[in-house]
C-alpha cells in the first residue's frame, strides 16, 4: 500500500507539471533553439524516435503523425519542399528532439505517465502547424 501512495504522489507532483502554458514553454524553448544544422540530427534519429512513437502508450496514436513530420522534414532538407517558413520546420524538430530527450517535464522511466508530456508537446506541435501540414500533405499529394 505504501508503495500505491508513494507513487501516486509522484504521479500528482509530475501531473501538474503538464498544463496547457507548460507544455507550450517548452515546445518554444525547444523551437527557439532548433537550427538549420539540427535538421539532419533528427533525421539521423529517425528510428529511435519512431521507436518511442510506435511502443510507448499515449505516443501510439501520432505514429502516423510522427512519419508525416519526418517526411517534411525530409523533403525540406532535400530543398524539395520550402513553402514552410524555418519556424515551422523548427516546431517539428523540436517536438521530434523533445520525444527523444531523456530530459524532459516527465521523465519516461515513470511507467503509465513518463510519456504524457512528450505526447502533450507533439500535440501542441500539430496543432500550432495544421495549416502548414495540410498544405504539405496537398503538395505531397501532387508530387506522387
Amino acid at each position: 500500500m505504501k508503495e500505491f501512495i508513494y507513487f501516486a504522489a509522484i504521479q500528482k507532483n509530475y501531473m501538474s507539471k503538464i498544463d496547457k502554458e507548460t507544455i507550450k514553454e517548452e515546445h518554444k524553448k525547444r523551437q527557439e533553439n532548433f537550427e538549420e544544422e539540427d535538421i539532419n540530427d533528427v533525421l539521423e534519429d529517425e528510428e529511435k524516435i519512431k521507436s518511442k512513437f510506435e511502443n510507448k502508450g499515449k505516443l501510439q496514436r501520432y505514429i502516423e503523425d510522427a512519419q508525416l513530420l519526418f517526411s517534411l522534414l525530409k523533403d525540406y532538407a532535400k530543398g524539395n519542399y520550402r513553402e514552410v517558413p524555418f519556424n515551422v520546420v523548427a516546431a517539428i524538430g523540436g517536438a521530434l528532439l523533445y520525444v527523444l530527450s531523456p530530459i524532459d517535464l516527465i521523465p519516461d522511466f515513470i511507467p503509465v505517465i513518463g510519456y504524457l508530456d512528450d505526447a502533450a508537446v507533439i500535440a501542441f506541435c500539430l496543432n500550432l502547424i495544421e495549416k502548414d501540414l495540410i498544405s504539405y500533405k496537398v503538395w505531397k499529394k501532387q508530387e506522387g
